[in-house]
């Protein structure tokens, strides 16, 4: 008996240190079933909501956030799972801010130089898809960027040390039952469950997503080859998290619950009935409408002298701030900005801040109170010969469009009578101001190099080719000339001026019904037809690129009063055979003669009278590149008499004048 009592209580205490060790958690596994209390590293604009909720971003513009496990795992050799939910809120139905990404990384403080926007709080232009970024991301990507190759607005990819997905699909996941792939939208204000699994075996990332009560489906949406050991390199420990930033629209980026296991078997699972409340977004209030709740009952006989006077200065400043909301905008338009802000930004719309004024209004420089962003704000003018239509075909169309080439439209804002479009600032201005300001004795400095000249020239095609053929619609600009090109800090071209621009679906024809543009770059065929098209904005193109090699403008009168074309004078020196002395005499012949001759005769083949002797704006990028040969100019692209098509054309267009037919925005968004 007295030998039974030791053996029992050594195995009392055996079995205690087991079901102590059984209950421990796995050093390499965890479950969040919400985030209250959870043992996190967050920074930038992520934080844990009082539900509960992994807040990424928190609605304000132009900011990124993180969230990571605090302690590294190791990742060498070992396949891991996880599994989470999360949701995303737009102030907009179908259009919002970069999404949100998985992220195994080695080190976190790669991030503190990441940028916003495109980037996704993961790289910046100088590193993006660096070997030495060392990390893997599954995005949940709501906006497509050109520069990174997105296929849509709605998209999964698996990214490697970069933002450019190295496989991507469509939001959605496989029916188990049939097999058919259903679609699924990151924007609908509603959880949703995604898994990543990673074999170390096969090198494997599989990525699934469902609906947030399904179980997870058979088929991944995903697989993607990957050596997780050789990416993340060093001793093979790594950081898990997410990561996500904001652009110009607002935006809120949650996870709702997350779960995580290390060395094989599926992450563990969640408890969906535990998991916080999706919050749903709702504008918030006007504090000076909750003043007057409280300051009207107060009112009394002996104070209406005194309440008068508040009430009118009240709606002067409500008046002086009110803006004009539209059905259409809701669904179209970009983000958009509170006048107070563009109001505080310009000081007040001051002519000091002046930049210039074009046929569409007044441009203005301005630098956002909120970021300290310089900007360049349009403000259209009640006498513009343009109006509301060609200012919702602008909103519309560089809302969307993405080209380092283009100038950027960050945003608008309408009030009565006024209509505002805000910029990326250009700190050089127009290349017109470059160009044609040698009249001017103390201009010297502004001559611009032939390596200067042509690396715009060859901007402005690939801007031309986004819009024509790359981007989802075709585009046709229908105003490109020097005063519509300005020029970024690094004297990159970039094209503006899309009061003009007309948008058409790939393989149909564009329904356009009178001339616009400017006199000098409008294609013969518009003065007969009226249509303008891919052929026409070429031709423009072609007379644009005489004259920046040139330094003329396309339109000479003598002193008779006639008018002389640049593209005669510049095909006559071909005939010649000394085309290269139409290069701007400004340059002392300091030029690359080979090249400047190449120039000058694609840019008689882009001005052929006839539409189909042209080639497509693709081919001028090949030729400008020299990937493709540039074709002998023969006489046979000399016979018509350009002169004549031309003067025939301005009798066709009698309301034409020397300046933009319809009006142009000349000179916007640049500085003086």
């Amino acid at each position: 008996m007295r030998r039974l009592v030791p053996a029992l209580v050594l195995l009392f205490l055996t079995l205690h240190r087991l079901r102590l060790a059984a209950t421990a958690p796995a050093a390499d596994q965890f479950t969040l079933d919400g985030f209250a209390g959870a043992n996190l590293t967050l920074d930038g604009t992520a934080a844990v909501t009082a539900d509960g909720l992994l807040m990424l971003t928190n609605g304000t513009t132009l900011l990124k956030g993180h969230a990571f496990y605090p302690s590294p795992l190791r990742f060498r050799d070992h396949s891991f799972s996880a599994a989470y939910v999360f949701g995303i809120a737009s102030e907009y139905a179908d259009l919002s801010s970069p999404g949100l990404a998985f992220v195994v990384a080695r080190s976190t403080g790669l991030f503190a130089t990441a940028l916003q926007s495109q980037y996704m709080g993961l790289a910046n232009a100088a590193n993006n898809g660096n070997a030495t970024n060392h990390f893997v991301a599954v995005e949940l990507d709501t906006v497509v960027n050109a520069e990174f190759g997105d296929m849509s607005d709605n998209h999964v990819g698996v990214n490697v040390n970069g933002l450019v997905s190295r496989a991507a699909a469509d939001a959605g996941y496989y029916d188990d039952a049939t097999g058919a792939f259903r679609n699924m939208s990151l924007l609908n204000r509603t959880a949703a469950r995604v898994w990543v699994d990673f074999d170390a075996r096969a090198s494997l990332v599989n990525v699934t997503m469902a609906p947030l009560e399904m179980p997870k489906p058979r088929k991944p949406l995903l697989s993607v080859a990957a050596n997780l050991s050789a990416i993340i390199g060093g001793d093979g420990e790594a950081f898990v998290g997410f990561s996500s930033s904001t652009g110009v629209v607002a935006s809120r980026h949650y996870v709702l619950a997350w779960s995580f296991r290390m060395g094989g078997g599926p992450a563990p699972p969640l408890n969906i009935s535990k998991l916080p409340a999706l919050p749903v977004t709702t504008p918030k209030p006007d504090p000076s409408r909750t003043l007057i709740k409280i300051v009207l009952p107060i009112a009394s006989a002996a104070f209406v002298f005194t309440l008068a006077i508040v009430a009118l200065m009240i709606r002067r400043r409500w008046h002086k701030y009110a803006e004009l909301k539209e059905d259409w905008e809701a669904t179209f338009g970009p983000h958009r900005f509170s006048y107070k802000d563009l109001f505080h930004a310009t000081k007040g719309f001051c002519d000091e801040r002046l930049l210039g004024i074009g046929g569409f209004g007044r441009v203005y420089r301005g630098v956002l109170p909120a970021s300290g962003v310089e900007v360049a704000v349009k403000k259209v003018s009640h006498e513009s010969r343009q109006g509301m239509k060609e200012f919702v075909a602008e909103v519309v169309t560089i809302g969307q469009l993405r080209h380092r080439n283009l100038v950027q439209l960050l945003g608008y804002c309408r009030r009565q009578g006024e209509l505002l479009l805000v910029y990326d600032y250009m700190p050089n201005g127009s290349l017109d101001k470059f160009l044609h300001s040698h009249h001017n004795q103390s201009s010297s400095s502004l001559v611009l190099s032939w390596g200067q000249r042509f690396r715009i020239i060859r901007g402005v095609a690939c801007s031309l080719l986004y819009l024509h053929e790359d981007w989802e619609q075709v585009v046709l600009h229908r105003d490109v000339k020097a005063s519509n090109v300005l020029l970024d800090a690094e004297m990159n071209g970039r094209l503006g001026d899309f009061g003009l621009a007309r948008l058409y679906d790939h393989g149909t024809d564009p329904h356009t019904t009178h001339v616009v543009g400017t006199m000098g770059y409008l294609a013969p065929e518009l003065g007969h037809t009226g249509r303008a098209s891919k052929a026409s904005d070429v031709f423009a193109f072609g007379v644009f690129m005489l004259e920046v090699a040139c330094g003329q403008r396309p339109v000479v009168k003598d002193e008779h009063g006639d008018h002389h074309l640049l593209v005669d004078r510049v095909a006559e020196r071909w005939r010649r055979g000394a085309v290269a002395d139409a290069v701007d005499p400004r340059l002392r012949g300091d030029f690359a003669v080979e090249e400047a001759s190449m120039v000058l005769k694609l840019s008689l083949l882009c001005s052929h009278p006839l539409p189909g002797a042209r080639p497509g704006i693709r081919q001028v990028v090949q030729f400008l590149d020299g990937s493709a040969p540039l074709p002998e100019v023969s006489e046979a692209h000399l016979v018509f008499n350009l002169q004549a098509l031309m003067r025939n054309q301005a009798l066709t267009n009698t309301h034409a004048s020397s300046s933009t037919v319809a009006g142009n925005i000349s000179d916007v968004p640049a500085a003086r």
